[in-house]
């Protein structure tokens, strides 16, 4: 049997950007930088950042497209994918990303969002109704969440 599996957690690079194929199916790519820390021989620290491609399908490329943000914190199961194509000067060009089938949110970056903070309701959801929104936002429902 063989594995093909990546997990990474790092930080979103830029905003993601939702995109539409032909055939009406979402995707989102976005850049998710991690890095690792050691001390060297002298007693130095040293810091190495790796950039990973990411690419998202269907609902999670819509919820990685809602809710992160540059530097939001997200956690990423995959599998490892390389691909090919021809670019407009006749070069071949080959990619390897990471594409994911499982994500998880980190928390929510204060001060860094763009959407105003919810105000604390009154009133208990009931059972699986539906979270609650942003203002202006419609209701994120239980069952449109991947995990």
């Amino acid at each position: 049997m063989n594995l093909n599996k990546a997990i990474i957690l790092g930080r979103v690079t830029a905003d993601p950007q939702l995109r539409t194929t032909p055939g009406g199916q979402s995707v989102t790519s976005m850049g998710v930088a991690t890095n690792r820390t050691w001390t060297d021989k002298n007693g130095q620290k040293q810091e190495e950042v790796e950039f990973h491609n990411v690419v998202l399908w269907g609902k999670q490329a819509e919820i990685a497209s809602n809710f992160l943000r540059k530097g939001s914190l997200v956690l990423i199961e995959g599998r490892l994918q390389t691909r090919s194509w021809t670019d407009k000067d006749g070069q071949t060009r080959r990619t390897t990303e990471i594409v994911a089938e499982h994500i998880e949110l980190g928390p929510k970056p204060e001060g860094k969002t763009e959407k105003p903070q919810a105000q604390p309701s009154t009133e208990e959801p009931a059972g699986d109704e539906a979270f609650p929104a942003w203002p202006g936002e419609e209701k994120i429902k239980t069952e449109d969440i991947p995990f």
